[in-house]
C-alpha cells in the first residue's frame, strides 16, 4: 500500500508540475477579450446557445488524483497568485460517512502536496478562499458542534485559529471576500442564510435570510445555498437543490439589495468561477452523482442567463463540486462519489473564440 501511494504521488507531482505553469500573457489577453461579456445578468435561463469555431474547452485531463478511501475527496479549490491551488477535502462528514478527517491541502507549483490543516472525523472543511495579502480562510461544517462549526484563519506560523462561530445547526458552505478584503460572506446550506464577519473575526451576522437560499427539505440530500463568489459589486449564490445561480448585489451601506435570479434548471448546482474579475460569465459544477440527482457536467452560464454543458461523465467528470480559472485553464475538483470512486483534480483548456461565438447566440 506503502509502495502504490508513492506511486501515485509521483505520478501526481509530475502532472501538478505539467498544468500549475501558467502563461500570464495569456491571462491578460483572456481578460481583455472577455470584457464585452460583461452585462447585467437576467432573471431568464434555458438551454444553451448554439455557438461556432468549435469546443468552448480542449485538452481535458487529470492533473491529480486522491485516495477516496482515506476521505480525500475534493470539495472547493482557490489557485493562488503563485500557481498553486489550495483544495478543501471533505473527509468524513454528515453525508459522505467516511471514516477520516478533512483536510485543507496545498499542492505547490512543483507538484508538492503539504496538508495545511486536518479537522476531526464527522466534520468537513467545506469552502475556502484566500485575501489578498495571502491569509487563508475556510469553513468547517461540524454537525451539531457548536465549538467547533465556522469560519476558521491560518496564521502567520500555519496555526489554525476560528475566527466566528455558527449555530450548531448551521451548515457552513461556500465562502467569499469582498473586494475590499473586509467582510468575510458564508453560505449556509441548511438555514437559507448567507453570514457575514469582519475578516478580523467576530459575531457572525445573517447578512441574508430568503427561501431562495433554502433547502428542499424532501430531497435526499437537503441543500440549500452552496457555492459562494464575490463578483463585480453582488454575491453570486447556487442554490443546490433548487438548481438556481443567483446574483444578490451588496448596496453601498453593505446590505443585501433584490435577489436576481440568473439562471434556473441546473440540478445539483455546485460551486462556480468567472471567466475573469470583469467578466459575468460563470462557469458552474453540476455535482449530480453525489444524489443521483441530476446529471455530472459543468455548464458555462451567459450573463443573459442562457447556459450550455461544456463538460459532461463523458470527459471523465465524476462527482464535480467546484471549478476555478486561471488565464486560459479551467480546473474542476471531482469527489468521485459514485464507484469507482475517482476523485481527481481535471483541467481544460478554455477556448475563447468559441466561448464568444456562443455568447452572441
Amino acid at each position: 500500500m506503502q509502495q502504490q501511494g508513492q506511486q501515485t504521488a509521483r505520478r501526481s507531482a509530475s502532472s501538478a508540475r505539467r498544468f500549475l505553469k501558467k502563461n500570464v500573457g495569456i491571462a491578460v489577453a483572456v481578460t481583455a477579450t472577455a470584457a464585452v461579456l460583461v452585462s447585467a445578468p437576467s432573471a431568464s435561463a434555458g438551454t444553451g446557445p448554439s455557438y461556432r469555431g468549435g469546443s468552448i474547452v480542449t485538452d481535458v485531463r487529470t492533473e491529480a488524483t486522491f485516495d477516496y478511501a482515506a476521505g480525500e475527496i475534493p470539495e472547493n479549490i482557490t489557485v493562488n497568485p503563485d500557481g498553486s491551488v489550495t483544495l478543501s477535502l471533505l473527509g468524513s462528514c454528515a453525508v459522505c460517512e467516511r471514516t477520516h478527517g478533512p483536510q485543507l491541502m496545498r499542492i505547490s507549483p512543483s507538484g508538492q502536496r503539504t496538508v495545511l490543516v486536518t479537522g476531526q472525523v464527522g466534520e468537513a472543511i467545506s469552502g475556502n478562499t484566500r485575501a489578498s495579502d495571502g491569509t487563508v480562510y475556510y469553513s468547517v461544517w461540524a454537525p451539531g458542534n457548536a465549538a467547533r462549526n465556522g469560519v476558521y484563519k491560518l496564521l502567520a506560523d500555519g496555526t489554525p485559529q476560528r475566527i466566528a462561530a455558527l449555530p450548531a445547526d448551521s451548515g457552513p458552505n461556500g465562502l467569499a471576500i469582498d473586494a475590499a478584503g473586509r467582510t468575510l460572506y458564508i453560505a449556509d446550506s441548511l438555514k437559507g442564510t448567507i453570514w457575514s464577519v469582519p475578516v478580523s473575526g467576530g459575531s457572525a451576522a445573517p447578512w441574508l435570510t430568503d427561501p431562495a437560499l433554502a433547502p428542499v427539505p424532501t430531497e435526499a440530500l437537503p441543500i440549500g445555498a452552496n457555492g459562494l463568489r464575490f463578483h463585480n459589486g453582488a454575491l453570486w449564490v447556487s442554490n443546490f437543490n433548487k438548481g438556481t445561480l443567483l446574483r444578490v448585489p451588496v448596496t453601498a451601506t453593505g446590505t443585501a439589495g433584490p435577489i436576481c435570479q440568473v439562471a434556473g434548471g441546473l440540478p445539483n448546482i455546485d460551486d462556480l468561477s468567472f471567466l475573469t474579475p470583469r467578466s459575468d460569465v460563470v462557469f458552474a459544477a453540476q455535482n449530480g452523482s453525489s444524489s443521483q440527482n441530476g446529471p455530472d457536467r459543468v455548464v458555462v452560464i451567459y450573463p443573459n442567463g442562457t447556459y450550455k454543458p461544456i463538460l459532461t461523465s463523458a470527459d471523465g467528470l465524476a462527482s464535480p463540486s467546484a471549478t476555478a480559472v486561471r488565464g486560459d485553464r479551467l480546473f474542476i475538483t471531482d469527489g468521485g462519489v459514485p464507484a469507482p470512486h475517482d476523485p481527481k483534480l481535471q483541467t481544460a483548456r478554455i477556448n475563447v473564440p468559441a466561448l464568444l461565438a456562443g455568447s452572441a447566440h
